[in-house]
């Protein structure tokens, strides 16, 4: 039986998909997460726009640093667990409910180390401002709703994402609408760290029934310590590369706010926004086809290693088209959307939005290390990475500012995910795939 959407596809593709069904549930869930992403695009661009303006690069910056500092610590609340979840749910479906109950129990007590943790930071770098440990708290806080992010995975593991994309799009959607309405009353910049803690409020609400109408209550959950013990045993490498991940990814906007002002951080975080916009492409793509890839390590290496190289090469070739024309547009297209006040975060824009297409590779690849079941090689990756970025911003910011970060940033993204491949036996044939990836990225 074919899905309603197939008649209105081109021809050569509706024959590759007609008739299989699996594929079939595999595009649509890739286009619900296009979608997803694409509404969180449009909107939370325009509204980013409006309140980058709004707020000017001071306050922007204060308010991008305090984001900056709690994302620092969302690996914490996660605990690596949502690829293992995943993983663990296609291989025993019928252990769902103590999978999904004793991961929401651990996410629960990681939200709450992340939320002190995020707040005694703040606290230690800047003893005296009120107002930074304010925002900090509230964002932070979050992450005790983020537990229920749990149902989320449920739905990537049975490809079933438009479940979850209705429900956090709808809190999104609301959300927005508070801001814009903020902003026009004139709001103070306290009041926009509240929203983002009522959008994971609803966001998780949303879920929750999102869950309850299709698969069931959670009452019939359970949380059991083996359980924990063994998603804990295998999520632990993650939980740490997600940490180390999220300091190579924030830390050049904390460290820009401590060494060059908030100001700078403001201009830059500009830059980065437009750049991070893009990375729901290889995010959609991965929740699509890692099921697909788990899959087919259980049937045949061949089939393993080939779906992989079409992975690395359509994250490579969509990041490419993506990357190309925003560098050729930046210098114009940053001062026309955020005022002259954002001017130089075109240059910054434009060599920035080149490390997206390392980024979505070391995406892709962290399939590849989960199913092999690899996690400590990617938390040796990965904090050597985050190393290079701390020493680069170490070196750079003072000299370069802004720009400083941007090269720290895009040299920390190529050696996570390319180059420490060829330090690591088990990955030079990962490094080989991945090199054919960037120069050759051929899909058909």
């Amino acid at each position: 039986m074919n899905k309603f959407w197939t008649r209105f596809l081109p021809t050569f593709i509706k024959r590759q998909v007609e008739g299989r069904a699996y594929l079939q549930n595999v595009v649509g869930n890739t286009g619900w997460q296009f979608g997803d992403h694409l509404v969180r695009m449009t909107v939370g661009l325009v509204v980013g726009i409006w309140l980058a303006r709004y707020l000017g690069p001071e306050q922007f910056g204060l308010f991008s640093y305090a984001l900056a500092l709690v994302g620092l610590f969302a690996a914490l609340g996660s605990l690596g667990l949502d690829d293992i979840m995943v993983r663990e749910i296609v291989r025993r479906p019928e252990a769902r409910n103590e999978i999904l109950g004793t991961s929401l129990l651990l996410r629960l007590f990681g939200g709450a180390v992340s939320l002190l943790a995020a707040l005694g930071t703040v606290m230690v770098l800047r003893p005296d401002d009120d107002l930074s440990h304010w925002l900090v708290g509230i964002i932070a806080a979050g992450a005790l709703f983020q537990a229920f992010h749990v149902i989320e995975f449920w739905f990537h593991s049975q490809v079933q994402a438009k479940y979850a994309v209705l429900a956090r799009n709808s809190a999104f959607l609301f959300c927005s609408l508070l801001k814009i309405g903020l902003i026009v009353a004139g709001a103070q910049l306290i009041y926009f760290a509240w929203v983002a803690l009522l959008e994971v409020m609803l966001g998780a609400a949303g879920l929750i029934i999102a869950y309850t109408l299709k698969s069931g209550s959670l009452r019939q959950w359970q949380a059991r310590l083996k359980k924990a013990k063994k998603l804990l045993y295998d999520s632990w490498p993650l939980m740490l590369a997600g940490l180390v991940v999220m300091v190579y990814l924030r830390i050049d906007q904390v460290m820009l706010g401590e060494m060059a002002g908030h100001q700078e951080v403001g201009i830059y975080s500009v830059a980065v926004r437009m750049a991070e916009v893009w990375l729901f492409i290889p995010t959609a793509l991965y929740w699509s086809v890692f099921p697909a890839i788990v899959e087919a390590r259980a049937t045949s290496e061949e089939l393993f290693y080939e779906r992989l190289q079409k992975f690395y090469n359509l994250t490579a070739l969509t990041m490419y088209a993506v990357a190309v024309p925003v560098a050729l547009l930046a210098h114009w297209l940053v001062p026309l959307l955020f005022g002259a006040d954002y001017a130089s975060g075109g240059l910054l824009l434009a060599v920035l939005i080149w490390a997206n297409v390392f980024a979505g590779l070391e995406m892709a690849r962290s399939s590849f290390l989960t199913v092999m079941n690899w996690t400590r090689i990617y938390l040796v990756t990965v904090t050597l990475g985050c190393l290079l970025n701390v020493g680069l911003n170490y070196w750079l910011i003072p000299i370069y500012g802004g720009m400083g970060a941007v090269i720290a940033s895009l040299a920390a993204y190529w050696f996570a995910a390319h180059g420490s491949c060829f330090l690591f036996k088990p990955l030079h044939r990962t490094g080989g795939m991945l090199t054919r990836a960037l120069f050759y990225p051929k899909i058909w």
